[in-house]
């Protein structure tokens, strides 16, 4: 039996997002599409469900996602991508506590990154680059590539020194990097500026 396709509309409305964002996945390859013979995109209904799934196993959802447009845009959003439990925790204690009105969300790796990011719009992305599965990297250059990065601030925090961020392809202009141990006080600084914008 062939293969059941959706047109890029019908997967945004299914997953609750705009049609720009399931064409950002499509191109990270979170979502599996084609193209016709006249350039439009079909996108397997299989790998709708396996997002659909996927998103509820992550974040215990039972229901349909919301709109983008139901979100509350007046509440700064920041994602916060980090595959270390402990330190996810922390950064949200610290991050509710400078800004107890934020929106704190989190993924555990690139790949739920740009679901969060797709779903949410964060102000702030502040990630890791050695993740599993999708790594902050990949993230990163999807980003960079649909023009993201020049939209919100990114923050990275990492174990991986310089050489070996060169060695892994570099970071986009403009996202600022802090080398562990987490900085904080400097962390603290970048995000109420970026909130208060």
């Amino acid at each position: 039996m062939a293969e059941k396709l959706i047109t890029t509309r019908q997967a945004a409305q299914m997953l609750g997002v705009a049609l720009r964002t399931v064409q950002l996945w499509v191109e990270a390859g979170a979502l599996q599409a084609w193209k016709t013979p006249g350039g439009h995109r079909r996108i397997a209904l299989s790998s709708v469900e396996k997002m659909l799934a996927e998103r509820a196993r992550a974040t215990g959802e039972t229901q349909s996602p919301e709109p983008e447009a139901s979100s509350q845009a007046d509440r700064p959003t920041i994602l916060v991508v980090e595959d270390d439990l402990d330190l996810l925790a922390l950064y949200k204690a610290h991050i509710e506590d400078w800004l107890p009105e934020a929106r704190v969300l989190s993924a555990s790796n690139g790949f739920e990154g740009l679901l969060r990011i797709g779903e949410h719009k964060p102000d702030v992305i502040l990630t890791d680059l050695s993740m599993p599965g999708m790594d902050g990297f990949k993230m990163l250059r999807t980003l960079e590539r649909n023009g993201i990065v020049a939209h919100c601030t990114v923050i990275v925090v990492t174990a991986l020194n310089e050489e070996d961020i060169q060695n892994n392809g570099g970071l986009p202009a403009g996202v600022v990097c802090f080398f562990k141990p987490v900085p904080f006080s400097e962390l603290k600084k970048r995000v109420l500026a970026a909130c208060r914008r």
